[in-house]
């Protein structure tokens, strides 16, 4: 349908005449709400749209009405109605003291702004506003604040710090706390989060600058941490905070980047310094280990020599003064016991053949196989006229 079709005149009516077709006609200019102009929607109404005036008077009719002053009494409102209205806005305003404590938190109540008093977790209630308020403070979950930056974002005015030896260091490190008094830590300072941090800050700067830089890269990062915590937890004690510093955790210490290659050729020259010592002390230990090894090896054999030494020198002695006791009582028999026992001792041990000359007229041949050497027990040889030889066995040491 073309836009200058007036056939179907749509939803606000026809259009005045001379709109359309493109004549030149002008509409009329005093023309009233009933005659041939657009209508707009709402219906019923003039130019200006619904009548606001008519819906006010309804809703204060209704009202009235509720109120009960609509009646034949007049314009005159029950007071039943007033107490009613007074009673549930009291109401209201009364319930609106209770309120709920989570187990993690703890409810600081101020009346007219000043502290009066710390709520538990639980059901609680309190005067309504204006005469006290509540604020609720997390006390059992601990928070964390990051000092010098994080992974590939530094802050340079937070982490490079002057150490004892008069070098610097660039050091993160984190600071793990929680509320440990609600009261305080509302009441004490304005803005907790930056105390805590500019708290941290000072306190690490400090420790740092009476402590070298070897400690705080290699074995001095434990004691450097421990020191913090306790002289930040000293000052913000000191300001009545309410804050429990609970960890204080170095994330990373390190020379300033432009002395970095410097600084690791120096540790690896501390490392191989402390190995070869290592090696020296190791090769100390062993030698001076086997050294009393031997030592006390040679003073118990020589203890051992002395005490055989002494035994056989007492045994020895009491055999000779039984021997002489024997001698004594019979001698003759003690001399010949003593010579024969001593032949057969040396004999025993000699590689010698002893034989009994006595009325011998022919040489003697003695098998090749008398002077071997192998046992040491002799052997009797049987001699022609009576006689006998004494042969060693084979074996017999000369």
């Amino acid at each position: 349908m073309p836009w200058n079709d007036n056939a179907n005149p749509g939803p606000w009516g026809s259009p005045p005449s001379g709109e359309g077709g493109g004549g030149d006609k002008q509409p009329p200019k005093n023309q009233g709400p009933q005659g041939g102009g657009p209508r707009r929607p709402g219906g019923g109404g003039g130019p200006g749209g619904p009548d606001i005036s008519a819906t006010l008077e309804r809703l204060i009719a209704q009202l009235r009405g509720m109120l009960g002053a609509g009646g034949p009494g007049g314009d005159r409102i029950r007071p039943g109605a007033i107490a009613a209205v007074a009673g549930a806005g009291f109401a209201l305003w009364a319930l609106s003291g209770v309120y709920i404590v989570q187990p993690n938190e703890a409810a600081v109540v101020t009346t007219f702004g000043a502290y009066s008093r710390s709520e538990t977790p639980g059901l609680r209630y309190h005067l309504p506003m204006p005469i006290e308020r509540v604020e609720k403070v997390a006390v059992t979950s601990l928070n964390r604040i990051d000092i010098g930056g994080s992974a590939g974002a530094d802050v340079p005015e937070e982490s490079l710090m002057l150490t004892g030896d008069e070098n610097i260091v660039n050091l993160d490190f984190s600071v793990t706390w929680r509320v440990a008094d609600a009261a305080k830590y509302v009441f004490t300072v304005r803005d907790q989060e930056d105390a805590v941090k500019a708290v941290a800050e000072s306190a690490m700067r400090e420790v740092v600058g009476k402590t070298t830089l070897q400690d705080i890269l290699t074995t001095g990062r434990g004691r450097v941490q421990n020191q913090s915590a306790e002289l930040m937890q000293k000052t913000l004690d000191g300001w009545g905070a309410g804050v429990s510093i609970v960890e204080v955790q170095i994330r990373s210490a390190n020379p300033p980047q432009e002395v970095v290659a410097a600084f690791r050729e120096v540790a690896n020259a501390g490392q191989d310094a402390e190995s070869a010592v290592n090696e020296a002390n190791s090769y100390r230990n062993r030698v001076i280990n086997e050294a009393k090894g031997d030592a006390a090896k040679l003073t118990q054999s020589a203890q051992g020599y002395r005490e055989q030494s002494v035994r056989e020198a007492i045994g020895e002695a009491s055999r000779f003064s039984q021997i002489l006791t024997e001698y004594k009582r019979a001698p003759g028999v003690t001399r010949d016991r003593l010579y024969i026992e001593t032949m057969q001792r040396v004999l025993s041990r000699s590689n010698k053949v002893v034989i009994d000359g006595k009325g011998a007229s022919a040489p003697i041949i003695l098998p090749p196989d008398v002077f071997r050497a192998k046992t040491p027990t002799a052997r009797v040889v049987p001699q022609a006229e009576g006689g006998e030889t004494v042969i060693p066995s084979p074996g017999a040491p000369r």
